[in-house]
């Protein structure tokens, strides 16, 4: 007999779906959370080895070992057979005669010997280990070999491997360390809310110089060379979960596994912007990241779709990716596209609009009540209407009005304020408090366009040293503006 249609039947078929649904997502939550555990050993371990440690200053293993001594608050081991003392400690012959646990090795031996080492890491219990040497895969066929036989000895220990080939982990706030460049020729960037991942080591280092040369922070940095085990998804996939990290970066010239990385990046950018610089786009360039970390690029058509399906922000050099990425990590995403210009330059203004149109985005259409507020306050030969034209003469107070009046305006998502500030009326000392100050916590995103030399440059940096992002082009400005509109509507469903 059949049951009568009532609202409980009706209703429990759905409960048992929404129950198994919880059920699902908790289980997909759970074995997220167990996957990027595997990876934490990596950038906040208790004890690292440093596995070909050297006391020769120019040697990869002497650099490597000095980070670890200055900085690194945990336990570390050095390990050389043919040394009893590196810089004033204590060196082991081996791996199996430290007498304590090691979480993370750093491997730093010719190739011929990294499978020996790491069969001598898994017998101590190590969890994880960046291979620094070179000479596996991206030197041919018996490199190749070589590093088939890396992932099974992982495989068999359950051990995560990083690179080969690669420069392996930066993390500013534990201050591990494996990058084999001296800190007086590359300068390690401040804490901040950037992480970065490279598959290219020397592109990467070139960020990371960067951002300490502009004073930008970054959260943590990791180049996986050759991406034997740990590869770029599932880094992507535990920077999503990591508190330190607001923006995600990263450079390519080739994905391991297509599917795997599009369906990891497509749960990240639903709460984490992910900026993406790909190489390879080219036959020649296709060719060349072949021999350097022995990536299959793909096709850049593929790539680009996938970029749209899964919210990614692409750029195609590293500058638009330094400008963005701090655009993302210190202003919020725009409720939509429109933009309020404020400008004591006239042709700055003019340029700023064409930027702005160029970007996708629009001049906001000012209220009457903003309008007329204004034109009480301001002489006459001040233009009112968006691009908002100051005038030469204007000073610290009248941007100031300005910029209140267009943030309180409903019919603006967003603003660019460009400021010429070698005019005399400019208080250069307390401007930067004044916008500030104004600015208050308002939700708006804002950008700063400051053209100009050693003046612009000194006040670029106070505005970034605060959060607001700064740059010495319209271009620049609009464009970073515009990674802001496309993550607030994607943020927003739209």
């Amino acid at each position: 007999m059949a049951r009568p249609c009532g609202p409980e039947n009706t209703f429990k078929p759905l409960a048992v779906l929404l129950f198994t649904t919880k059920q699902v997502v908790k289980a997909m939550e759970k074995e997220v959370a167990k996957r990027s555990q595997t990876i934490t050993p990596f950038f906040n371990p208790r004890s690292v080895a440093v596995i070909g440690a050297s006391g020769k200053q120019k040697k990869i293993g002497y650099v490597i070992a000095k980070n670890f001594i200055e900085s690194f608050a945990g336990k570390i081991f050095l390990i050389n057979p043919n040394a009893r003392e590196i810089l004033s400690h204590q060196c082991y012959p081996s791996l199996s005669s430290v007498p304590e646990e090691v979480e993370l090795a750093v491997i730093a031996v010719p190739a011929k010997i990294v499978g020996e080492v790491l069969e001598e890491c898994g017998e101590k219990g190590v969890k994880a280990a960046v291979i620094i040497s070179s000479g596996f895969k991206e030197s041919g066929s018996d490199g190749a070999k070589m590093e088939e036989e890396l992932v099974m000895i992982s495989r068999k220990y359950n051990i995560r491997l990083m690179g080969p080939n690669c420069m392996g982990v930066f993390d500013s706030s534990t201050m591990v360390d494996t990058l084999f460049i001296p800190r007086y020729r590359l300068k390690r960037p401040p804490r901040g809310k950037i992480a970065f991942i490279s598959q290219s080591g020397a592109s990467g280092i070139a960020f990371l110089d960067w951002a300490a040369g502009e004073k930008i922070g970054i959260s943590k940095f990791a180049s996986y060379g050759n991406a034997a085990d740990v590869d770029e998804a599932d880094l992507l996939e535990f920077l999503a979960g990591d508190s330190e990290t607001k923006v995600i970066a990263m450079y390519l010239e080739g994905i391991k596994e297509g599917r795997k990385f599009a369906s990891v990046a497509r749960e990240v950018t639903k709460n984490k912007p992910v900026i993406v610089l790909k190489s390879g786009a080219t036959g020649s360039g296709a060719r060349a990241a072949l021999s350097h970390t022995g990536s299959l690029s793909g096709s850049d058509e593929i790539f680009n779709a996938v970029v749209k399906q899964t919210g990614m922000i692409r750029v195609y050099d590293w500058e638009e990716m330094f400008d963005i990425a701090r655009a993302l990590a210190y202003q919020p995403g725009a409720r939509g596209n429109r933009v309020a210009v404020i400008t004591n330059g006239g042709g700055a203004g003019v340029m700023i609009a064409d930027e702005i149109e160029k970007q996708g985005m629009k001049l906001a259409d000012l209220r009457e009540k903003t309008l007329s507020g204004l034109a009480a306050k301001f002489p006459p030969h001040v233009t009112l209407r968006n691009p908002m034209d100051l005038g030469g003469d204007a000073d610290n107070e009248r941007f100031q009005d300005a910029l209140g009046a267009v943030i309180e305006d409903d019919s603006v998502d967003s603003i660019i304020l460009v400021c010429i500030p070698h005019t005399p009326s400019i208080d250069l000392e307390s401007f930067v408090d004044m916008v500030l100050d104004t600015k208050g916590k308002n939700d708006k995103p804002l950008t700063i366009c400051l053209p100009g030399g050693r003046v612009s440059l000194e006040i670029r940096e106070l505005f970034e040293e605060n959060e607001i992002p700064t740059y010495p082009t319209p271009a620049r400005a609009a464009l970073s503006l515009s990674a802001l509109v496309r993550y607030g509507r994607l943020k927003n469903g739209a």
